[in-house]
């Protein structure tokens, strides 16, 4: 094992936790956050849903399969949620210096030092879960032995990160029978895979772009990260682009701007939910599903009007899980049913956005 520079992991409480650097050696600060999945670091790494933010996750050993490679597929990486690590540091209990997977090109610690992103391992990430859990999501910094430690904690809440997260330009993907407006809030690259294998054309714009004018048979409004009253410009476009009739669904915070452009408000949730078992159940039916989650934000739905309804709700904290219109082919959930390395339970929802879309279109 080479040798490693300590590093120290400060939270906003002031508790400290010791260990030592890997990835790049240098201090850092954000919101820290728990992740439980058991595999997918990749994924949870490229997640845009994590700007800003450090991530400490609680399986206990990180690393032993390394990275993929980034090859591309339909014009984008086949493996990644983004072109880029979106975390701010990553937190670990014991990180596996020896990777072994056939589909590996690099190590994380090699691949993390590409990117710029310092990291941490032999901390008790079980005892920072607690702390998270009692306390409620809080802001830390990262010290590197040899660096001066950051002075201040950040709040990257009070960007905009859905601006720094979304893409700059129209892009197209695909070729397929509907074409969808896809407004990127930052959004995983699996919801583009997951409307191309339904036979789609994708044309992802960027966050407050003005798509009401454009040819389009459905909308998609993505997830993203931080604050979604940052993202006011984009629930403007999306409440005119609902006078259309045109279908829209909502993800993550896609189902916060939808909830937003129907007249419901946000707030912050103390914990947030960030995990790949968080059940939910369908309202109205005994159908529950475990999704997948990575948001610190809620809808409060009690502003909607009648002609809205909640369409899931949270059996753990009885939180609002998506909302849907009574009679409009408008809905949103705030889980992941895109996700990789899963639950995959609600992924039939893209196919009721294509549905929506044929029906109107008489097929």
């Amino acid at each position: 094992m080479p040798e490693r520079k300590k590093a120290t992991l400060i939270l906003e409480d002031g508790t400290r936790f010791e260990g030592y650097s890997f990835g790049h050696p240098a201090p850092a600060v954000g919101e820290v956050v728990f992740n439980t999945a058991m595999t997918g670091y990749p994924e949870s790494l490229t997640d845009p849903s994590y700007n800003g933010q450090i991530l400490v996750i609680t399986y206990p050993l990180i690393g032993n399969y390394g990275v993929p490679s980034d090859e591309r597929e339909n014009g984008i990486p086949r493996f990644y949620e983004s072109d880029r690590i979106q975390v701010r540091a990553l937190v670990v209990s014991d990180y596996s210096f020896e990777h072994s997977h056939w589909n590996a090109s690099k190590s994380l610690d090699e691949w993390l030092r590409e990117h710029g992103i310092p990291a941490v391992y032999g901390v008790d990430t079980r005892q920072i879960t607690k702390i998270i859990r009692e306390k409620g999501v809080m802001l830390g910094k990262i010290a590197v032995e040899g660096d001066p430690e950051p002075e201040d904690f950040t709040d990257p809440n009070t960007e905009n990160l859905v601006a720094a997260s979304s893409c700059t330009e129209v892009q197209t993907y695909g070729s397929g029978r509907y074409r969808i407006v896809l407004v990127d809030c930052g959004c995983k690259y699996n919801i583009i895979r997951c409307l191309l294998r339904r036979d789609t054309t994708v044309v992802r714009v960027p966050w407050n772009h003005d798509f009401t004018g454009m040819d389009y048979d459905g909308v998609m409004i993505s997830n993203g990260p931080g604050d979604p009253a940052m993202a006011r410009e984009t629930v403007g476009i999306v409440r005119r682009a609902m006078e259309s009739g045109k279908p829209v669904f909502g993800i993550c915070m896609g189902n916060q701007i939808l909830s937003m452009a129907a007249g419901a408000s946000t707030y912050k949730l103390k914990y947030g939910h960030r995990s790949h078992n968080q059940p939910v159940v369908m309202c109205g039916s005994d159908k529950a599903y475990i999704t997948s989650q990575n948001h610190g934000y809620a809808v409060d739905p009690s502003a909607l009007g009648e002609e809205w309804e909640p369409f899931f709700t949270n059996l753990n904290d009885g939180t609002n899980e998506g909302i849907r219109h009574r009679s409009k082919p408008f809905f949103s959930v705030q889980f992941h049913p895109e996700a990789t390395s899963g639950p995959v339970d609600t992924e039939y929802l893209f196919d009721v956005l294509i549905d929506e879309i044929r029906k109107q279109k008489g097929e």
